[in-house]
């Protein structure tokens, strides 16, 4: 079989797995919480007869194992049933919000990579110098700063002092201009850390690449020093770059949860964090495996285009399964 695609047929057998074990550790937790699912779901005024009915409709009476394998086996299919609350398709109310929470992610993202390369790019062409220390502290402070601790800061300085931005929600529909004036400040909260780090790191890629051989060698040849850095330094020092994209994307979507809270808008965390609170556990099981799944998809480009990029990451795979 030709390595690339054992390469990915690899990644693909480990994003199954890690899926699998996920539900599984998620279902072993739900399985210690105390108390009565059903009757908790219809509250005090329920009696016995409608939560014998609940248990009974939501499998509750089955075995853990039985459980989690019909849940398997229906989500493969796309159906985690119906909201016991609103009756609703549970898929439905989220692939409704999911949108919100990708958008916010991926500008989150894109921010963050808008503005880490070049400062880490500055940093590193100047090393030792003030603009780099004073980089380098930014970097440090926005790495440290939790992103819901932005979000507070932006929400009362740029909403409730200035009243450059709105407050809350996601902005009117089909109105593109509203969306983005509701997409900067929580993104902004989120990208301010990653903005720090991909500097941190552009900068340590960039300083190791700019003292390799073949650069030196380009230098001796009178190349000019912009083409050394742009042309022929940048490309390789982005290649580390790459295999962190999966995690950020990952730990976006995840600290997304904060943003949608302080920021009330509607997205998988803000949905996650209300089924929670509610005990709503259908709710909260479907969310968290299409977050993950979201995050393991995620990794796994990430490692495919590393391998593409870099054949050594297929040889160390292999060398890892040998």
């Amino acid at each position: 079989m030709p390595r690339p695609l054992l390469f990915i047929l690899r990644r693909l057998t480990a994003t199954a797995l890690t899926v699998v074990g996920a539900v599984a550790a998620l279902f072993l937790l739900i399985e210690f919480v105390p108390g009565d699912l059903a009757g908790v779901l219809l509250g005090p005024r329920a009696t016995p007869a409608l939560r014998a009915m609940l248990t009974e409709k939501m499998g509750l009476d089955e075995p853990f194992f039985v459980r989690l394998w019909f849940f398997l086996s229906n989500a493969v299919q796309g159906d985690f049933g119906n909201d016991v609350i609103s009756g609703r398709p549970i898929l439905d109310m989220i692939l409704e919000v999911l949108p919100n929470t990708l958008e916010l992610a991926f500008a989150s993202l894109g921010l963050a990579l808008l503005i880490g390369i070049p400062l880490g790019a500055i940093a590193a062409v100047k090393p030792g110098s003030t603009l780099d220390t004073v980089l380098g502290l930014l970097s440090v402070t926005f790495i440290t700063t939790p992103s819901f601790v932005l979000s507070i800061m932006l929400l009362l300085v740029f909403s409730l002092s200035l009243h450059w931005l709105p407050v809350t929600g996601v902005g009117e529909p089909g109105n593109i201009g509203d969306r983005i004036q509701h997409l900067i400040l929580p993104t902004l909260a989120l990208a301010l850390g990653w903005i720090g780090y991909i500097a941190r790191l552009v900068r340590a890629s960039l300083l190791e690449v700019l003292a390799e051989q073949h650069v030196r060698t380009l230098r001796a040849y009178g190349v000019a020093e912009w083409r050394v850095i742009l042309i022929y330094a940048m490309r390789l020092a982005l290649v580390p770059l790459v295999s962190v994209l999966g995690i950020g994307i990952g730990d976006l979507i995840g600290n997304a949860i904060f943003a949608e809270i302080i920021f009330a808008r509607p997205g998988i965390g803000s949905t996650l964090f209300n089924a929670a609170a509610s005990r709503n556990y259908p709710v909260v099981q479907a969310g968290v495996v299409l977050v993950v799944l979201c995050y393991v998809v995620a990794n796994l480009l990430v490692d495919v285009a590393s391998g593409i990029l870099d054949p050594r990451v297929m040889q160390a795979s292999r060398r890892g399964a040998a």
